[in-house]
């Protein structure tokens, strides 16, 4: 009888073992790849949840759970693929090893629209973000103020992880910024008298007069060109920045009129010279690029082409920048193009 027990007995374990093995072993994961975000205050109820549609067991999960006692997965965005097992998940949900994820950024005119570009990625929110972009104490000790704040932040794709927070994603992007400032661009920059923040500065007009790539170095060359004569950048894109920020009038302004160069605000070139205290928006790489290596010419002026749309005419005397400018008024006129 005691024989036939403890058969019984060593049955019934191996059956538990076995079982065991099972339950946290046997692959769980039937889906392909699935990224899972597990948002910060994310309780074990919140993520079976989220990993349910892509799992075999949620019952088996959870015993794994249980016996591994794990009951609270760290945030992050984690990356699941098919075959994984219940001991796989708890230690990966365990263990914090999140995803990497690419932060895009671009076409940005202000740091609230950066802020809440970058919020859509990362845990922090954008009123969190504001606060890290204009904190005057870190903008001061790394050579920027708040018009000029934008510059520091160059657009690319950046890999982080979900949980960045405001100041970290602030701080990675001061390096990338330095990384981007190398001995050779500064020295570029030093050659055309401009610091990286003043060609940041002019780049912006530059991204904001042409979309044409081979038109960029020309017309950084114009505005060189001008301010090394001493005379008003006069640039349009910058009457029209001053208006918006002196009126709030957020229209899209297709002709540049009287009331738009008239304004008096120090970001209006037609009223006040050198370059405005900040940037327009956000210059792109190859802005900067341009100002950096401008196309060597004796232009001093340039007006958009009425028979090449998105091009512009480039003239080295007054008189004929204006049968120029006369010309594409007229084509204005002729499409009923008022404001």
């Amino acid at each position: 009888m005691l024989k036939k027990t403890i058969v019984i007995l060593f049955f019934l374990l191996a059956i538990a073992i076995l079982s065991g093995y099972y339950i946290i072993f046997v692959p769980n994961v039937t889906s392909g790849e699935a990224v899972i975000t597990v948002e910060p205050g994310t309780d074990f109820q919140g993520l079976v949840k989220k990993i349910k549609p892509h799992v075999k067991s949620v019952k088996t999960f959870e015993i794994t759970a249980k016996l591994k006692r794990f009951k609270k997965p760290k945030p992050g965005k984690y990356l699941i693929v098919k075959g994984m097992n219940n001991n796989e998940l708890v230690n990966l949900f365990r263990s914090g090893k999140q995803l990497e994820i690419d932060v895009t950024f671009n076409n940005v005119d202000s740091l609230a629209e950066l802020a809440g570009k970058i919020s859509r990625y990362i845990t922090a929110d954008s009123s969190e973000l504001i606060k890290a972009f204009t904190d005057k104490k870190f903008l001061k000790k790394h050579g920027f103020n708040e018009q000029t704040a934008l510059l520091m932040y160059i657009p690319n794709t950046y890999r982080f992880f979900y949980t960045t927070d405001a100041e970290q994603f602030r701080d990675r992007m001061l390096r990338e910024y330095k990384k981007f400032w190398n001995d050779r661009r500064r020295a570029q920059a030093k050659k055309i008298g401009l610091t990286p923040v003043e060609v940041g500065i002019l780049a912006s007009i530059v991204k904001k007069e042409s979309v044409k790539r081979s038109e960029k170095p020309i017309i950084a060359g114009v505005y060189l060109n001008r301010l090394k004569k001493g005379m008003k950048l006069e640039a349009d894109p910058t009457s029209v920045y001053a208006y918006k920020l002196a009126t709030g009038d957020t229209t899209t302004v297709r002709r540049v009129l009287n009331k738009h160069i008239q304004i008096d605000n120090p970001y209006n070139t037609y009223m006040y010279p050198g370059l405005p205290p900040g940037p327009i928006t956000m210059p792109d790489i190859e802005d900067i690029e341009a100002v950096l290596q401008p196309r060597p010419h004796d232009y001093l002026f340039f007006s958009a082409d009425p028979k090449r749309p998105g091009y512009h005419l480039f003239a080295r005397n007054y008189s004929e920048h204006m049968r120029n400018a006369n010309a594409y008024r007229r084509y204005l006129n002729n499409q009923k193009i008022m404001r």
